[in-house]
């Protein structure tokens, strides 16, 4: 049986409220993603979907509980060690796009290649925004982009590294409808392309139907929902 790319094993987060009392926003979670799946994390605001997506991805670190990509525990590693192994396995998708504002569209997409070595960096950029529909928009600064261009910037970051996991938390929560269905139309392609294992936070039933699977998050707890495609 293979191992599956993502464990999430009794994670918990618990942070201190402001009159210094514990305030638990997960409590020991449980799943697995196998490899090429797409996961929809639901549920209400301040439930604990992003807490949950920063700890898959190793930017934030469990009160109890480990995350392990592929076998390998993640919070066993140094924070430097974990950086790399993200850096090689994981690709990230804000709802703010978190675009670099003193760099145009291909040196934002360029930019994770070259910190990995890759001395194709611009070819490569390049070709993942004609991909995403940008080849004319190479050198312009995200400041004017409009939002679903800078969503599309932000993708095509994303995927260019050909990640095992691609995590994007509310990627349509800044755009419009249309446009929002435009990215996440694409999102699901490169998914089926690439083969890349999907894990997004939405409040979008819609776009939550679209997964084969659904976890809510209540209370700090988890819980599969039934009905995915």
């Amino acid at each position: 049986m293979s191992i599956p790319i993502i464990e999430v094993e009794r994670l918990s987060k618990t942070v201190t409220d402001t009159d210094g009392t514990p305030l638990t926003i997960l409590h020991e979670v449980d799943f697995a993603v196998a490899a090429g799946q797409t996961l929809a994390i639901v549920g209400t605001s301040g439930s604990g979907k992003s807490t949950l997506l920063s700890l898959i991805a190793g930017l934030d670190t469990p009160s109890g509980g480990t995350v392990r990509w592929a076998g390998t525990d993640i919070f066993t590693l140094d924070e430097d060690a974990r950086a790399a192994l993200r850096g090689q396995r994981v690709g990230f998708v804000f709802q703010s796009f978190q675009l670099l504002a003193n760099l145009t569209a291909l040196e934002n997409v360029m930019l994770p290649l070259e910190l990995a070595g890759r001395r194709d960096a611009a070819a490569a950029a390049q070709r993942m925004l004609e991909r995403v529909g940008l080849g004319a928009r190479l050198r312009h600064y995200p400041k004017v982009l409009s939002g679903g261009e800078q969503q599309r910037v932000a993708l095509a970051r994303a995927f260019v590294v050909e990640p095992d996991i691609l995590l994007a938390d509310e990627p349509t929560g800044s755009l419009d409808h249309a446009t929002g269905a435009r990215v996440m139309e694409l999102m699901f392609e490169l998914n089926r392309e690439h083969g890349t294992t999907l894990v997004l936070v939405t409040h979008d039933a819609a776009i939550a139907a679209r997964c084969q699977r659904r976890l809510a998050i209540e209370a700090g707890r988890a819980r599969e929902l039934d009905g995915g495609a």
